[in-house]
């Protein structure tokens, strides 16, 4: 099927496909994802030492709880959005 005559739903499902295909050639599946993770990494320092003044092992413990923050905040707000989609809705 054409790429243009498909249906959004087809479209992500197609994508879908493709990624779990080529996830099956990957014999390294760390370093497919280790310039994401650095990239995540070097985010969360700047964060917590924007002028890089601090040593570098102070850092890596900031920037470790700046990205464990940032997870559990993901979570609750997850939480959150799973509880608003299991309650059964208002009365009129």
């Amino acid at each position: 099927m054409s790429a243009n005559r498909m249906t959004d739903g087809e479209r992500r499902l197609a994508g879908r496909a493709g990624a779990h295909e080529s996830w099956a050639h990957t014999e390294d599946r760390a370093a497919r994802t280790a310039a994401a993770r650095a990239a995540a990494d070097a985010r969360f320092e700047q964060q917590v030492d924007p002028d890089g003044v601090l040593p570098p092992q102070e850092r890596a413990r900031r920037a470790a709880a700046a990205r464990a923050a940032f997870y559990a905040r993901i979570a609750l707000k997850s939480a959150a959005s799973r509880r608003r989609r299991s309650s059964p809705p208002a009365a009129a």
